[in-house]
């Protein structure tokens, strides 16, 4: 079987209630654009992992994960990275405010900017006020810190080359620090406008805490690895090396 162009990666905990209709956005939103997805069920206590199942059963395009307990966003994503096989990844999250028809005008960005990341940015949020308020001041205190040009890096909604995001180093809350981490390592990053929907049903499983305070260790770890990286780098081609160095003491 060859290998799809895209991948979308979809981490639930908890969304047995909206993981059916979204599904079904995706497949209406991709038509017949050579895709798969895969889905985790990030040790959820409800009936998700049943749903995900019942569906893939009945469509090959589906991949069902699962994690016995819960081990977060990004392990979530990137165990389903290590599973994909399309070029191109797409992330969005399980409770339906991601919208699935933004996906392919984000990936035809990508491809035609020659970019390794495209992340959606929500000018119009669907969420309440608390939790504008925490993502704007967490967004603002990252981009301060880590100068990565990138408006809303909480955005679940992303496209990116595979091959670059196993490359990256991994740790908890690295979906955080995507552009950045893509940034340090010579990588091109574009920031998007995209739709965004208040939550069919259920809760969301973060807050203020999660957004800032317990994202500042994580911060100064990220612009630790940011200037400790010395990425890009020119290779040298075999057989040049003579000439280089002769070169370099010329000039010495």
């Amino acid at each position: 079987m060859s290998a799809p162009l895209l991948s979308v990666i979809v981490p639930a905990r908890d969304e047995a209630d909206n993981l059916t209709a979204l599904l079904d956005e995706i497949e209406r939103a991709l038509g017949t654009l050579d895709h798969e997805v895969l889905v985790v069920d990030d040790g959820s206590r409800d009936r998700s992992w049943n749903v995900l199942c019942e569906r893939a059963a009945d469509d090959p395009r589906l991949m069902a994960l699962r994690h016995a307990e819960s081990a977060g966003q990004s392990t979530s994503i990137w165990h389903a990275a290590r599973r994909a096989r399309g070029t191109w990844l797409a992330t969005l999250d399980a409770d339906g405010q991601n919208d699935p028809a933004d996906i392919s005008r984000l990936l035809r960005q990508a491809q035609h900017n020659d970019v390794a990341i495209v992340i959606g940015h929500r000018t119009l949020r669907r969420d309440s006020w608390l939790k504008r308020i925490s993502s704007r001041i967490a967004n603002g205190v990252r981009a301060t810190l880590l100068g990565d040009a990138t408006p809303d890096t909480g955005c679940g909604l992303k496209i990116m080359r595979r091959d670059i995001f196993l490359t990256l180093p991994y740790f908890d809350h690295m979906h955080r620090f995507l552009p950045a981490l893509v940034r340090s390592q010579g990588g091109r990053c574009l920031s998007l406008p995209v739709n965004h929907r208040p939550r069919r049903t259920g809760r969301s499983h973060y807050g203020l805490h999660d957004r800032l305070w317990a994202g500042l260790v994580d911060l100064f770890g990220v612009m630790w690895l940011c200037r400790r990286s010395r990425l890009p780098i020119m290779t040298v081609p075999l057989g040049a090396t003579h000439d280089i160095f002769r070169h370099s003491q010329e000039e010495v």
